[in-house]
């Protein structure tokens, strides 16, 4: 039996209440006191998540930007000291190997945040690409990562440190070597949740300490810990891109509606670019939409996906809304069925239960 990773939170869920799970390898609470309420904190106060599982790859050295534009789909040249960037990398046939943010922390050091059941594949494929006086370091054991999201989540830091100008962190930007109860951070104004937040990157073994400071100063603000559950439904809401649901090897950053981190134009060759923008050219054979049921069913992630009698493609994630409280679904499926109030049917337990394409994002926060 394979034993399961754990972060450096994983002694304190249970002062929590946290229930674990085995997410890709790793031992992670699903929820705290419960999804909806947890899924309910962030969209109307603020949630606390551990995300340590996430993999942290430094890359510096002379020929660092040269090596970044070969590998990452977006342009990273243009990114400015202090500021993030989403991107994708790609296999020669246009597949994703991965999605990830780019930090730059000073010209020629960058951090890229990779997810975490793709660590070692990562990291490995980089090396493999590796050319001119560039270095990789997987700093994954040393760093501990949460994420606190939602509307209130400078009011929260505000009792931690009332001297640093949140306001000022803009979008995408972050601010390194910030003090929070006593410890140094790299405070990130970004998050998978659909709602403002930041992200939190410190040293494993300060985790524990500022993990117990946010929900202590939070909590007469109804602050929470969040578990997976709560992730995956906001994440799922504001249509970000999970990888193994929405983007694989198989799976395009095209075709998963994640073009805006693909430059097809930008000076650099890229890995996977020739192959996407003969994609491009030749048009999507299919793509990913929104679903929303017409009959009763939840569409579920590997559900097939029908029109006039034949299987167009399948859900890639789908649940009952919190937020909406509609059976709402996302779906890769041929591109001729993809046009908004397109009727389809689901299969669902054997049953065929109907379903319309509608717009995404399903939630946009105000």
């Amino acid at each position: 039996m394979t034993l399961l990773k754990q972060t450096p939170l994983y002694e304190v869920y249970k002062e929590y209440g946290g229930k674990t799970i085995d997410f890709g390898g790793w031992n992670l609470p699903v929820q705290f006191s419960g999804i909806k309420q947890e899924h309910e904190a962030v969209r109307t106060k603020a949630g606390l998540f551990d995300v340590s599982h996430m993999g942290e790859i430094e890359v510096t050295g002379i020929d660092s930007l040269d090596f970044l534009q070969k590998v990452l789909t977006n342009d990273i040249e243009k990114i400015q000291t202090g500021a993030a960037q989403y991107s994708a990398m790609c296999y020669e046939n246009g597949g994703t190997v991965d999605d990830l943010l780019t930090y730059k922390l000073a010209d020629n050091h960058y951090l890229l945040v990779v997810n975490a059941s793709n660590i070692e594949k990562d990291f490995e494929w980089l090396q493999n690409q590796v050319s001119g006086e560039v270095t990789l370091t997987n700093l994954s054991e040393d760093f501990a990562q949460l994420a606190l999201q939602g509307p209130l989540v400078e009011e929260v830091l505000k009792k931690i440190n009332p001297a640093v100008d949140y306001a000022s962190i803009k979008y995408f930007h972050f601010q390194n070597k910030v003090t929070l109860a006593g410890k140094e951070v790299l405070l990130s104004r970004t998050g998978y949740t659909g709602e403002d937040g930041f992200e939190i990157y410190c040293q494993s073994e300060d985790a524990q300490g500022l993990w117990k400071e946010i929900l202590t100063v939070g909590e007469p603000l109804g602050v929470l810990p969040c578990g997976l559950g709560a992730r995956d439904t906001l994440r799922f809401e504001a249509t970000l891109a999970l990888y193994g649901q929405e983007l694989s090897a198989d799976i395009t950053p095209l075709e998963a509606g994640i073009g805006f981190a693909v430059k097809l134009n930008k000076a650099a060759d890229f890995i996977g670019k020739e192959a996407l923008v003969k994609q491009k050219e030749e048009g999507l054979t299919r793509k990913l939409v929104g679903l929303e049921m017409l009959d009763r069913g939840i569409p579920r992630h590997g559900y097939k996906v029908y029109a006039n009698g034949s299987c167009i493609g399948g859900v890639t994630t789908g649940t009952q809304s919190p937020t909406l409280k509609k059976n709402i679904g996302l779906a890769l499926i041929q591109v001729d069925y993809a046009a908004i109030d397109t009727e389809v049917e689901v299969e669902i337990r054997g049953k065929y239960l109907k379903a319309k394409v509608i717009k995404t994002p399903f939630y946009k926060s105000k």
